[in-house]
């Protein structure tokens, strides 16, 4: 009994110890008396409850003043291609690569079209950002387990986000496949459960690797475990995703889907020769609208997830007119772009239709969110989240943007027929990045690409990969 009180005594002494430790931090019952005043109650606020906890809040804060037909008219239109359906997966990056590539290649022969397989390109960005995890646990196996970049390696060992850049890497290294040839398994198409296997398989791995590095193991042992670990994780991807189509026999087909001439043999090398026909490592640059930093820099983002066979994401910060003005002059040439956005914010999904206006949330909760763009990165309120191809833009008579128009990866039947439409300024707001071949840069941008970049941190707000 005496040894019961004891542990009683002691219990009490640490909890009264913890909260006096966090009393003068805490909410108090003046405090608490205090907030609670601030709430007025009243039949207007109870009205508000009534209504919110049987509606959603986007039906509710619907400006209804913003809820007019959607202008469907573009002034400047590049040609329409088949919409594709990235379904429960985050390869937004790749769909809309892949949507510039093959965009590209029907404008070069003005009658053939190609589908690109996202599947076979995913397999080897999964096997190279494996890759990644383990080099990189190798090259930090000095550090502590919790140091930042130590952990960055291990909480996500594997995604499926990515930007231009690694579409640009793989398909010069891997080439490209029809859709056809190489088709969306269940896995491609729902990645969750492979990923949490796979990532699973890898932090295990890179245990082992930490521990051979401590164990002072020779650099070509740990090289040779970590390709047979590679292997390991290359089955996976074979079992989930299918083995890569090494040689295949297609024939192209023109714009009413009509197959032209004989099907011939082709590797993905040579497919990826024939309907891109060049490098484009080289033919683009990456430009950014981040106003936390100072615009005209180039900036390099550290560990980018094909660091080790390819290259990290480097990119020039330049304001939105400058954005805006590369963007209109490749689409009045007829080249779609890629791009990306934060693209949950002030969506209205059932018309396809984004506006910094379509959602009136202050009112509604008697509030304001004034953030501004550069607070609202720095702060995670804001970021880009998801790539899109930019496809058109609607002028004025003066030649400033009103609108514009990008294809997604949601499926054809998702807002305007696959497509959505944005106002210039949410585009403002809420464009992070874009694509742009070099022939479309002015000069003077060109130059900055020389500099020796800034680096940058992955764990910067604004340098997730897109979903």
């Amino acid at each position: 009994m005496k040894t019961k009180l004891i542990l009683l005594g002691t219990c009490l002494a640490m909890t009264v110890g913890c909260l006096a430790q966090k009393a003068e931090g805490g909410i108090s019952a003046q405090m608490l008396s205090d907030i609670e005043k601030s709430y007025a109650g009243g039949a207007q606020s109870k009205a508000l409850f009534n209504a919110i906890a049987s509606n959603s809040i986007d039906d509710l804060a619907k400006n209804f003043a913003n809820q007019g037909e959607v202008n469907t008219y573009f002034s400047h239109e590049t040609k329409a291609q088949s919409i594709h359906d990235q379904k429960s997966s985050g390869r937004c990056w790749m769909f809309s690569g892949l949507n510039v590539l093959r965009s590209d290649f029907a404008l070069r022969t003005d009658s053939l079209s190609v589908e690109f397989s996202h599947d076979y390109l995913f397999f080897y960005d999964q096997l190279e950002k494996a890759n990644l995890m383990l080099q990189g646990v190798i090259d930090c196996a000095d550090k502590p387990i919790d140091d930042i970049r130590v952990q960055f390696f291990f909480k996500s060992p594997i995604n499926d986000g990515g930007t231009f850049c690694g579409v640009a890497d793989l398909a010069e290294k891997y080439g490209l496949v029809p859709m056809g040839v190489q088709p969306e398994t269940y896995s491609a198409n729902n990645t969750s459960r492979m990923a949490r296997l796979v990532g699973s398989k890898l932090r295990e791995f890179g245990l082992e690797l930490r521990k051979m590095v401590a164990d002072k193991k020779k650099p070509a042992a740990v090289k040779a475990r970590k390709t047979e670990m590679l292997g390991t994780i290359y089955r996976m991807l074979c079992i989930t995703l299918g083995e890569p189509v090494k040689q295949f026999t297609y024939a192209f087909k023109d714009k009413n889907g009509k197959a032209i001439g004989e099907p011939k043999t082709y590797t993905p090398k040579e497919f990826y020769e024939l309907t891109v026909g060049h490098n484009l490592n080289g033919s683009f640059i990456m430009v950014m609208n981040d106003p936390r930093r100072p615009y005209y820099k180039t900036y390099e983002v550290e560990y980018d997830r094909h660091t080790y066979d390819g290259h990290n994401w480097k990119y020039i910060n330049l304001p939105m007119d400058d954005i805006e003005q590369m963007a209109i002059a490749a689409i009045k040439d007829g080249h779609k772009l890629y791009t990306s956005y934060d693209v949950g914010k002030q969506f209205d999904r059932k018309r396809g239709y984004l506006d910094t206006e379509n959602y009136d949330y202050g009112s509604l909760f008697g509030t304001t969110f004034p953030m501004n763009k550069a607070e609202r990165i720095m702060t995670f309120d804001s970021g880009s989240t998801h790539a899109m191809t930019l496809s058109a833009v609607d002028l004025d008579a003066d030649g400033k943007p009103v609108k514009w128009k990008v294809e997604n990866s949601w499926g054809p039947a998702s807002g305007q027929k696959g497509c959505l439409i944005m106002t210039d300024r949410w585009m403002r707001e809420y464009m992070f990045r874009l694509v742009v071949d070099k022939k479309y840069v002015p000069a003077n941008i060109l130059e900055m690409e020389k500099q020796k970049p800034v680096m940058v941190m992955p764990e910067d707000p604004l340098f997730q990969e897109d979903f």
